[in-house]
């Protein structure tokens, strides 16, 4: 039988109310599903806390070692001293003891040291399987002895050590060359966003369009990874990163329909150093709560960009693969595969009860690391390391000199190639990319100088002296003979033909009737324009310009595309389609979850001021207009705090804690303890006045 400590609480609201503010703010950061919404009083978060849903989000939380010792309460009929743990679970005293000392701060076990008790709800949730043990002793039969079944065991809950995490697989590793790798693929994440960017930009081969349930197609996922030369699973982290980067979202293309385009922050983006841009990148990655690739694929694979695909669980496990990550030596990395592997378990130790699904999430976290170079060879960089510790800005300063400097050159070859020795300056590189095709990258990338590509420069208005101009000033190698004349030859050819629109043209024998028509006033705002004595074109419509030349006494027919006449009924007026509504996607709760768990304990706190504030006879006591003012302007001018009761809007009464600061014109301004902020009360609405010194 445990001996009762004359200072224990009685329940568990009793307890919580005389836990400090710090102490009620720490348990909200643990389980925060009880600060939302805020919760009226001690009272109300200790009915929180023993539901069974938050119950089940805290346990599925727990390490192997916490859900050990909860296991071992439940056993002995959910009230043991910590002595009594610290003899039956399989770890060592201090490993219990902090243990122990979480879950009270959790509040899945409350009381004193000599008296802890379970929540009674833990019965149902860990009573009949401890999931990650696969050994625990179950119910026992009916009169059976603690002690004598733990015997069987040595007098342990478990044959094996329960505070022993499984241990990392790890090879030697070079922190230089740690760090290259990793730069180099912090520069080549990059380097895929803005090359998916630019393509998706452009109107040739033009940006994908959006599922009329929201995301991009699976034929257009294939297609950018195929562009990008990537897995089909990189391909999603890169669109997913630019979307969550805010550089990517959904507009309409040329021909107004939905589309995935550039937003523009990009060209804001586009234009920061590399450590910069990887930095807003890795931002957005740390926190980014959207499923992507192969993850979640249980039921049904999820498109990239979909509406809906946000898991609040996804940033908890890959902080705690970060966590995991940076305990290894400045000289240590995962060792392939076993590495991988031997991360997974530890991981898996850390949330034994963790569902299938967020357990792949660890191997695609660690292939993100990989990807944006937090890690390299398997080991952390330094930069990676900044990030976790200091956050994107501070790890992209670290970032940027081990990454090449810019060069403002090329090197140009007969073979109608140029070779970049490096990342060119942005100007160089964008105007590069205008007139020539990329052919092969690497540690140089090399582009491709075709008739097409010039051509192209052409289109947006580059001359052929400019294209001089940039071959004979950033190259360190003389201009090749052949490519001088392919831009020449290009130029000579630029425009020989040209294409115009017209929405109408007009043809007759009568050379001077069409003249007559191209310079009449009436028609100036047709757009008539002559191209030749028998030919005019419009930029007016058919079915408008036809009436208008009516109007002028002229007997126009249309004329089919073969020449002959066409004689047809007008067309029937049609309504425009309606398209159809996408489902809203979900959001994501904001702020700070240390914040919201201030916020969160100041309300409750007030609460409870106010609870203890009310008199025994507050239901039956009404004050007089009069008495209700006199007692606010009284407060007022002793600057204390008062209770009150408080008829809202809906008709509710409501008991608050305020400071009045100003009583005057119907309304009484004060300061509201749950809210920490000021607010006005209607004098009508109160009934109730009574100062809490009091």
């Amino acid at each position: 039988m445990v001996r009762m400590s004359s200072h224990a609480p009685r329940t568990l609201a009793e307890q919580l109310r005389a836990w400090p503010e710090e102490r009620v703010a720490r348990l909200l950061e643990l389980r925060p599903d009880l600060a939302q919404p805020a919760p009226q009083d001690s009272a109300q978060l200790a009915a929180r806390v023993g539901t069974r849903s938050s119950v089940v989000r805290a346990v599925d939380r727990l390490t192997l070692l916490e859900l050990a010792v909860l296991d071992a309460v439940v056993l002995h009929e959910g009230r043991v001293s910590l002595p009594r743990l610290l003899q039956v679970v399989h770890a060592s005293e201090e490993a219990v003891a902090d243990a122990t000392a979480r879950l009270r701060d959790a509040a899945l076990l409350w009381g004193t040291e000599q008296d802890l008790r379970a929540l009674s709800t833990l019965r149902d949730v860990v009573g009949t399987a401890l999931s990650g043990l696969g050994e625990r002793l179950g119910q026992l039969p009916r009169g059976a002895d603690v002690d004598d079944v733990l015997a069987e065991r040595g007098g342990r809950t478990t044959t094996r050590p329960v505070d022993e995490p499984p241990e990392l697989v790890t090879a030697s590793r070079t922190a230089r060359i740690v760090d290259q790798a990793g730069a180099g693929a912090a520069a080549e994440i990059v380097r895929l966003v803005a090359d998916l960017l630019e393509s998706w930009g452009s109107p040739t081969p033009g940006p994908p369009g959006v599922l009329r349930s929201g995301g991009l197609s699976v034929r257009d996922h294939r297609a950018t990874a195929r562009a990008l030369g990537l897995e089909e699973d990189l391909a999603a982290l890169v669109v997913e990163t630019a979307a969550a980067a805010g550089l990517l979202a959904e507009g309409t293309d040329g021909d107004g329909d939905p589309a995935w385009l550039p937003t523009d922050a990009y060209d804001g983006w586009r234009r920061l150093d590399v450590a910069e841009a990887w930095g807003r990148l890795a931002a957005a990655w740390l926190g980014s709560p959207r499923l992507r690739g192969a993850v979640g694929r249980d039921r049904k694979p999820h498109h990239v960009l979909a509406p809906g695909s946000e898991r609040a669980w996804l940033v908890d496990v890959r902080r705690e693969v970060l966590e995991e990550v940076m305990t290894l030596g400045p000289t240590e990395g995962l060792d392939g595969e076993a590495g991988e592997q031997s991360l997974l378990e530890r991981v898996r130790w850390r949330r034994p009860r963790r569902p299938p699904g967020r357990t792949q999430a660890v191997a695609v976290t660690w292939t993100d690391l990989a990807a944006y170079g937090v890690v390299g060879l398997g080991a952390p960089t330094s930069f990676g390391r900044t990030l976790v510790d200091e956050g994107p800005e501070a790890a992209a300063h670290v970032l940027a000199p081990l990454l090449p400097e810019p060069v403002d050159h090329v090197l140009l070859q007969a073979d109608l190639t140029a070779v970049a020795p490096g990342p060119l300056e942005h100007d160089l590189a964008d105007a590069i990319a205008a007139v020539a095709d990329v052919e092969s990258r690497g540690a140089a990338t090399t582009y491709r100088f075709t008739a097409s590509s010039v051509r192209r420069a052409m289109d947006v208005g580059w001359a052929a002296a400019d294209v001089h101009e940039l071959l004979r000033t950033r190259s360190r190698t003389p201009v090749p003979q052949a490519l001088t004349y392919l831009v020449d030859d290009v130029a000579r050819r630029f425009g020989t033909l040209r294409v115009g629109v017209a929405a109408a043209f007009l043809r007759s024998d009568d050379e001077a009737a069409l003249a007559a028509l191209v310079n009449d006033p009436r028609a100036s705002s047709w757009g008539l324009r002559l191209l030749a004595p028998t030919v005019v074109v419009s930029d007016t419509t058919v079915p408008v310009l036809l009436p208008r030349l009516r109007e002028l006494g002229l007997a126009p027919v249309v004329e089919s595309p073969d020449g002959t006449v066409r004689l047809a009924r007008p067309d029937a007026l049609r309504a425009r389609t309606p398209r159809p509504r996408r489902p809203a996607e979900v959001r994501t709760r904001p702020g700070d979850p240390a914040s919201l768990a201030v916020a969160a304990t100041r309300a409750l706190r007030a609460g409870d001021a106010a609870a203890a504030s009310r008199p025994a006879d507050a239901t039956g006591t009404r004050l007089t207009p009069t008495e209700v003012v006199t007692a606010l302007r009284e407060a007022t001018e002793a600057a204390s705090t008062v209770w009150i009761q408080y008829v809202d809007a809906d008709g509710r009464t409501r008991e608050l804690v305020i400071e009045p600061r100003r009583v005057g014109d119907g309304i009484v301004s004060a300061l509201d303890h749950r809210s920490d902020r000021m607010r006005d009360f209607s004098l009508h609405r109160i009934s109730a006045v009574r100062s809490v010194e009091a």
